[in-house]
């Protein structure tokens, strides 16, 4: 198999796993803070465990479906 034809279905995997992995992550931005409201949800928040691991997870194959999509362009 050549990369040409195998691109698109990589592409596929990854922008659905991209996907997921931004729908799994927490959201610490409720409806407020999206119209500058800041409210109670102002503390810091750091990432332990399953969910960071999620969240570098889902860094590594964002910059995979970068690559990927710059493959296309070339190929």
């Amino acid at each position: 198999m050549n990369l040409p034809s195998v691109l698109p279905y990589i592409q596929i995997l990854l922008s659905i796993l991209l996907i997921l992995g931004i729908l799994i992550q927490r959201s610490e931005a409720g409806l407020g803070s999206g119209f500058g409201v800041d409210g109670f949800s102002s503390t810091h928040y750091s990432r332990r465990g399953f969910e960071k691991v999620i969240f570098n997870v889902t860094i590594v194959v964002t910059i995979l479906f970068i690559i990927s999509t710059f493959l296309a362009l070339l190929f």
